[in-house]
């Protein structure tokens, strides 16, 4: 038993390892949904296949539980037409009940937020293999405090990949492993800070997590306009205080915009010219559905561009993993930053990953992944054809996230209708820098975020609440 939870649809909690055993834990899941209207009368339920496979738990696990709790009442199951929530009786409400002035439920039921995978996809039967060869075969040193850099295995096999997948120049000495994108940021608005850079150019969309942590380092962050070819990197040169740039030229996030070749050309030339550095976030670059992925930007000066990435959308979030890929000159400096003795990333976990890498597994599951969210993306785009004509989509060329352009006042139309919905949706103005010029309403559709049990209740609900 590996996951302990499942969601499809409504949040339904279901702990394997307690006293009731799966099949009762998974019948109280599913009444007490029922009983509270988190499943309402006639919600079709997953297959018994679909959802033993989110759960994890043997199929006919999941049909001796559809099976009772039809012969109790709280299903039905009919020849074409699936298994179903029961119509029951309501109790009648008290006169003296006052009227409900906020949506029914407390939690969404869907979500289609930006930012994640689908994380019922993370391939645990290959990460296992490549957990047992790597622990097999792991020095006893891995199990010390070991380089501030990361494991050399790790360092080793992400610069042959980077090279092969994302056109980075890399060496493995030159790559610091770390606990994701967050943690590398932090750690270069320490460097930046140490080295009297006092601004931080930002893309006028992004997340305010990562201007937080700049501000935090004591970092201005100025904003560069962006428009349809991606940031407006010219605009550089007239930012006499920055000593560096935040972009994410692959997809900027969360406009979906690729950066031009022209604005890329500028920003490196800004960066020779003043000494800068160019903080590149390869957000989504492996995910590229329409033609070949765009290379790195770090590609064409690698001593004036910090690489990020991030198994955190490849594989999954929870890992923590993450790389940089520093110039020869800040190696020094990141690792000092990083600390000499290295708490953030587990070895053990390093050398599966190096291993995973090493055995073509990762490989094989982007570009299965990379198949199951292009017809994610392309689901979506032919319900919103035929259901909201009106709605004009961007940004999904790449990535796991489509922005749903709105007319005025549309956005926060939307999500309140999302909330009464029972969806979870994020609106672009949230990821709106303060001094950014343009302000645009729309939706930021993470299609990569349900599970496949949920994603059709999400999409439908979703075209529900479009005008």
């Amino acid at each position: 038993m590996t996951d302990p939870w499942a969601t499809f649809g409504a949040d339904l909690h279901i702990d394997p390892s307690g006293s009731t055993g799966l099949r009762a834990g998974l019948m109280d899941a599913l009444r007490e949904a029922a009983r509270t209207g988190r499943l309402a009368p006639g919600t079709r339920l997953p297959s018994s296949r679909t959802l033993a496979a989110d759960l994890g738990i043997a199929r006919n696990t999941v049909a001796d539980a559809y099976a009772e709790l039809v012969a109790e009442g709280w299903l039905t199951a009919r020849q074409g037409s699936g298994t179903r929530v029961a119509q029951r009786s309501e109790p009648r409400p008290s006169a003296t009940r006052a009227p409900r002035t906020r949506p029914p439920r407390t939690s969404p039921a869907y979500s289609l937020m930006p930012g994640s995978p689908d994380l019922a996809t993370f391939p645990r039967a290959e990460w296992l293999k490549a957990a047992r060869r790597a622990l097999t075969h792991a020095p006893n040193d891995a199990f010390g405090y070991g380089d501030p850099r990361g494991r050399i295995e790790l360092r080793t096999v992400l610069a042959d990949y980077l090279a092969r997948a994302r056109g980075v120049y890399a060496d493995p000495e030159g790559i610091v492993i770390c606990a994701g994108f967050v943690h590398g940021l932090q750690m270069m608005g320490k460097v930046l800070r140490e080295r009297r850079v006092r601004e931080v150019a930002v893309e006028s969309y992004g997340l305010d997590l990562h201007t937080g942590l700049l501000t935090d380092a004591g970092l201005r962050i100025p904003c560069l306009p962006l428009d349809g070819l991606g940031s407006r990197t010219g605009e550089l040169h007239g930012m006499r205080g920055a000593g560096a740039v935040l972009l994410t030229p692959a997809h900027q996030f969360p406009t979906g915009v690729p950066l031009h070749p022209d604005r890329r050309a500028a920003a490196v030339d800004w960066a020779r010219s003043t000494g800068g550095l160019i903080l590149e976030d390869d957000y989504d670059g492996e995910f590229r559905y329409d033609r070949q992925p765009v290379g790195a930007l770090q590609g064409l000066d690698p001593e004036r561009v910090v690489y990020l990435g991030t198994a955190s959308k490849s594989l999954a979030p929870g890992l923590r993993l993450g790389w940089m890929v520093v110039p020869r000159s800040l190696v020094g400096e990141v690792t000092a930053a990083k600390g000499w003795s290295d708490w953030a990333s587990s070895a053990l976990d390093q050398l599966i990953l190096a291993e995973f890498i090493a055995s073509g597994a990762y490989d094989r599951h982007v570009r299965s992944m990379r198949l199951r969210y292009r017809n994610r993306r392309d689901q979506l785009v032919a319900a919103l054809a035929e259901r909201a004509p009106s709605i004009r989509v961007s940004g999904i060329a790449a990535g796991l996230h489509a922005v749903l352009e709105l007319p005025e006042g549309g956005e926060a139309a939307a999500i309140r209708a999302a909330a009464w919905q029972g969806l979870a949706v994020e609106g672009l103005s949230f990821f709106r820098h303060p001094d950014a010029e343009v302000r645009r309403e729309a939706l930021v559709i993470g299609y990569g975020t349900p599970t496949d049990s949920a994603w059709a209740g999400a999409l439908d609900a979703l075209c529900r609440i479009l005008p």
